[in-house]
């Protein structure tokens, strides 16, 4: 982020519709250039050189107070509180709007006095009055300065209808009306603060202090002094406070926080950790690798915030909706209260008051929250368990999926093959010489084979005291490389095509008829050696292939370079439907491409290999993304453990937030217009329009934050 690029935390939005009001008007100020505001994490990102002061007079008109992010984020962890019981949420809901409910208490008393004195209303009248100024009374200045600058939101048709009731003397309607909006503005809020909340609680995650060594002696210190290579420890029963490599001890992690796996895992020399998981047992020693705000739960927080930016279609659909709809309600309006008395020439009053009411009726306010909470709701929800979604566009486009992809090494398999058989095809040849060098030329390749062709050597004893030179990859197929005497070639049988004897080839297929991949080892001119490696398949992906053809995923396809024989053999212990095999990258690339043509399309590898594909897919989903950051950077959708078990959860995620999205739409214009039908027989009135008005927000917030509480079922 450059010096002029800044992010600011915002307080005082209560509305996605004063949300974007306010990004307009820090957009317009002379000391900035572009600005955007996150709701859902109540934040503004902006380009330029504005103060403070300037952002909180763009805001002015809900009174928005801005603070520098980073300060206030460390005072959020200090303050952010815990989950609280159904009953503390509601006593602190009370808390918050006493003013609320003292003007609710005003009004009773003036309804009493109006039931009382009947002739003598003028002791109602004050009451009603006096609740009208302490809850409606930033409602109505808002509304009126809207209205002189023809900016017609939900505050100017609610101002207007007041307005209009109070001129034709219905003061006990309208002081309704009043605080039936604010009660309805708080519920909004309140919700918006829950879902806020639930995305904070991540944050809380990791610890603010670690104890390190220095100068001898263990001490603890924020996290933001500890530096990288520092040796971080960590005792039973304690977070671990930043990524890193364990060096010394052994225990077990609970990793649940981070990966949503709900079974710890056994960490010892040389395993990474993660900041944030709990240490069960034992005692820790780590090397830290990562500074604070380079941690995999800081890149997840960080993209969970980014990913509420990007709109998924729905939303961006009922954000331009919105803005043709409220112009419409008011000539709806207009009309109703104009037209019947000028054609039937019935009395004016009694149409201006259903006029009235349908600009109640007609208030934004549900169908405008009506994404944006599901939205966010959904994409922190998946972030607890353990899948990071980079938007509402990606949410939307994972719902729609009927085919997937999957690479098969490290995503369908584990990615560690052993070798498990080693064939002379000549004689004439040191057999240790030969594995030295080929596991000398292997050392020079992170590719999966490569690695367990080492390990087999070491674990023979075979001394690796080759030097090798001109190292070439020979892309997707093998490598080659030159040694004092000898040249050797390392790659798949169809390298060697033209080379292969029947007897050799014989001996391939047998080998992949078992599900083994192929090794082919050639010296000089001399094809001498054929390593069988074999991969072991993920225990879960049988079961996660399974439940996502009950899921309405038809089409199940497999890419990878490996043989047809060892990929089909794989591909059926698993359920794949499809199995391309042999394939280079570019191959993958365009079978994504094919397929896309036909339905969306996602694709499921490890975020490096499979790049090109990953990223044309409609959605691209990488695995392990806890500890790969390309696998962050790079994909759509990330699976932070290292296994598929989530994957059918964010698939049910995005659907049940897709669903909700669409009943949310469903009530707020459904209620509205049952409402409106009321004008036909002219039974509409104002208690029933703001019933109806604040019904709506109060159904689809409730119906967006169960989508908080949805949890990973399909794994257990």
């Amino acid at each position: 982020m450059t010096e002029n690029n800044k992010t600011y935390h915002v307080e005082g939005m209560t509305c996605a519709n004063c949300a974007a009001k306010f990004e307009r008007n820090v957009t317009g100020l002379p000391s900035v250039t572009s600005a955007t505001v996150n709701f859902g994490a109540s934040k503004i990102y902006v380009e330029g050189t504005p103060t403070i002061e300037e952002l909180e007079a763009a805001g002015a008109f809900e009174n928005i107070a801005v603070y520098d992010d980073q300060s206030h984020q460390q005072t959020q962890q200090q303050e952010t509180s815990e989950n609280l019981t159904m009953f503390e949420m509601v006593k602190q809901f009370f808390i918050n709007n006493q003013t609320l409910w003292f003007s609710t208490l005003l009004i009773v008393f003036g309804y009493l006095s109006q039931w009382m004195h009947p002739v003598d209303t003028r002791l109602s009248l004050l009451l009603f009055v006096t609740a009208i100024a302490m809850s409606g009374w930033s409602l109505i200045k808002e509304g009126l300065r809207n209205l002189i600058h023809f900016d017609f939101d939900m505050r100017a048709l609610m101002t207007i209808a007041v307005t209009g009731g109070v001129l034709i003397g219905e003061w006990g309607e309208v002081v309704v009306v009043v605080i039936l909006f604010a009660l309805s503005e708080a519920l909004e809020r309140f919700s918006m603060d829950k879902v806020r909340e639930s995305m904070a609680s991540l944050m809380k995650i990791a610890p603010d202090t670690a104890t390190i060594l220095r100068q001898e002696q263990l001490i603890d210190v924020p996290v933001e002094d500890v530096n990288v290579g520092d040796l971080l420890y960590v005792k039973a029963g304690q977070k671990i406070a930043l990524d890193g490599i364990v060096r010394s001890g052994q225990a077990t992690v609970n990793q649940a926080t981070i990966t949503g796996e709900s079974i710890p895992v056994e960490k010892t020399n040389g395993d990474e950790v993660f900041a944030g998981t709990l240490n069960q047992d034992g005692h820790l020693e780590i090397e830290v690798t990562k500074g604070s705000d380079e941690t995999t739960i800081a890149k997840v927080i960080a993209l969970v915030e980014e990913a509420q930016i990007k709109k998924a279609p729905a939303q961006a659909f009922i954000e331009r909706f919105a803005r043709y709809y409220t112009p419409l309600i008011m000539l709806i309006a207009l009309g109703v209260a104009i037209i019947p008395p000028l054609v039937t020439g019935e009395n004016w009053s009694d149409w201006l008051y259903q006029g009235l009411s349908v600009l109640v009726v007609g208030c934004p306010c549900a169908l405008i929250i009506s994404t944006p909470v599901s939205i966010v709701s959904g994409i922190s929800t998946a972030a607890k368990n353990g899948v990071l979604i980079k938007g509402g566009i990606h949410l939307e486009q994972l719902s729609k999926i009927k085919t997937m992809a999957f690479d098969k090494t490290g995503t369908l398999t584990k990615g560690s093959p052993n070798v498990v058989d080693v064939v002379q095809l000549t004689d004439g040849y040191a057999y240790e010489d030969v594995m030295a060098r080929v596991a000398a030329l292997e050392q020079t390749t992170q590719h999966p084979l490569a690695r367990a062709i080492v390990a087999y050597v070491e674990d023979a004893g075979i001394t690796m005291n080759q030097t090798v030179k001109q190292v070439q990859t020979l892309t997707g197929q093998g490598i080659r490389g030159v040694f004092k005497r000898h040249t050797m070639t390392i790659g798949q049988p169809q390298l060697f095509e033209t080379e292969l004897a029947t007897d050799v080839h014989e001996q391939i297929e047998m080998q992949q008829q078992l599900g083994r991949t192929v090794v082919l080892v050639k010296q000089d001119d001399m094809l001498c050696m054929l390593i069988a490696l074999q991969d072991q398949v993920r225990p879960q992906s049988k079961k996660v292939i399974s439940q996502l053809s009950k899921l309405g995923v038809t089409k199940r396809v497999m890419l990878t370079g490996d043989h047809v024989f060892t990929a089909k053999t794989i591909g059926d212990e698993v359920g794949i439907t499809d199995v391309y095999a042999n394939l280079m990258p570019e191959d993958k690339l365009r079978y994504i491409e094919q397929l896309a043509e036909i339905q969306p399309v996602a694709m499921v590898g490890d975020g490096v290999n499979d790049a090109p594909a990953l990223a044309r897919a409609n959605v691209g989903i990488a695995m392990g993304g806890a500890s790969a950051d390309t696998a962050l950077e790079t994909a759509d959708v990330a699976l932070l453990s290292n296994d598929m078990s989530k994957l059918p959860y964010a698939v049910r995620l995005s659907r049940l937030t897709m669903r909700t999205i669409k009943w949310n739409v469903g009530i707020a214009l459904g209620l509205k217009i049952l409402a409106l039908l009321l004008v036909i027989p002219g039974w509409l009135t104002l208690w029933i329009a703001i019933m109806s008005d604040m019904g709506a927000t109060l159904l689809v917030t409730l119906n967006a934050m169960r989508l908080l509480y949805v949890k990973d079922v399909t794994s257990h």
